[in-house]
């Protein structure tokens, strides 16, 4: 079957604050589940663009969210903190469940540390959680030496050294599938970064990366909504043991699926399909367990007018 035919967005819109992110209205009895989507560092929406697609397909609303200072150069993601992207998330969850009855919040490598951060954050807010290839280190097995040290890098920016430096993408760039590779690869190579996210990592926004992460790992055992969490046991970016993390930490109850074919990629690599089937089953065992529990009305999350109270407050955060 053609992908591109298969896949095809619908043309609705409405929550969108960007031109890179995606909005797919619901439909039927999975209408009232919102379902946000968060990407990866250095990465773009369109990388969730698949599952979205195939939620959206089953009747789920789904929210593709673009975390600020990427689907840009390098220097617009240097610009930004992981505070940053976390305000990206939290915004975008009050948007979405203004308009659903309930929010599961999913995402890959980093992204899913930032939907752990926002389910431990604001646990009123989140039904349930999809932890995809999570990344609290890179200590997959493909990452070069350096990278592993890569948390060492905190005083070179203190001392304004290496604001330009970036950690380059290397083969087999997070994907098994020689196809999928190929096409992605072409894509990064002439710069379409909103396509294929950027080439590299810049070392000031690794800092924030491992800055986010340290702070999560302190709060996995706030998260109380169940949490889907999967994992390639190839994954060449962040080893099993970021999944095996969440495993010990987390005290909710939690579905884990290892996958045997794919690496780091795996919403668009060669298991993909597999991913998008969990996915909507564990969506839909989180609709069904909350359709008889009260619903908080979808005014209550609505963002204020005021600009000044709009702003999520992070106050428990760090840099």
């Amino acid at each position: 079957m053609n992908e591109e035919k298969e896949f095809q967005q619908p043309a609705e819109d409405g929550l969108r604050v960007t031109p890179h992110e995606f909005f797919m209205p619901g439909h039927g009895m999975n209408a009232g589940t919102g379902i946000l989507l968060v990407h990866g560092l250095t990465g773009a929406p369109n990388e969730m663009r698949q599952l979205g697609l195939s939620l959206n397909r089953v009747g789920f609303t789904v929210y593709g969210v673009q975390l600020a200072g990427h689907c840009g150069t390098p220097e617009d993601l240097v610009r930004t903190r992981w505070q940053d992207w976390a305000m990206s998330v939290h915004a975008g969850a009050l948007r979405l469940r203004g308009q659903v009855d309930r929010l599961v919040v999913m995402g890959l490598s980093m992204g899913a540390v930032l939907a752990l951060e926002l389910a431990s954050e604001r646990p009123e807010l989140v039904d349930g959680v999809g932890a995809f290839s999570t990344m609290f280190w890179h200590d997959g097995w493909s990452m070069p030496g350096y990278a592993r040290l890569s948390f060492l890098l905190r005083p070179f920016r203190a001392l304004g050294i290496g604001r330009k430096k970036m950690f380059m993408e290397r083969e087999p760039y997070g994907i098994k599938n020689e196809t999928t590779r190929k096409r992605v690869v072409g894509q990064m190579q002439q710069g379409d970064s909103a396509s294929a996210g950027l080439r590299g990592n810049p070392w000031y926004s690794v800092i924030e990366m491992h800055a986010l992460s340290k702070n999560v790992r302190q709060r996995l055992g706030r998260v109380k909504a169940p949490c889907l969490v999967m994992h390639a046991s190839q994954d060449d970016i962040a080893s099993i043991a970021n999944a095996e993390l969440i495993l010990r930490k987390v005290r909710a109850p939690i579905d884990f699926v290892l996958l045997r074919d794919s690496y780091h990629m795996i919403t668009i690599d060669g298991e993909r399909r597999t991913v998008f089937a969990h996915a909507a089953g564990f969506a839909s065992r989180v609709t069904a367990s909350s359709v008889e529990a009260p619903v908080r009305p979808r005014d209550s999350f609505a963002i204020p007018s005021s600009d000044a109270s709009s702003r999520i407050k992070l106050d428990s955060m760090t840099a």
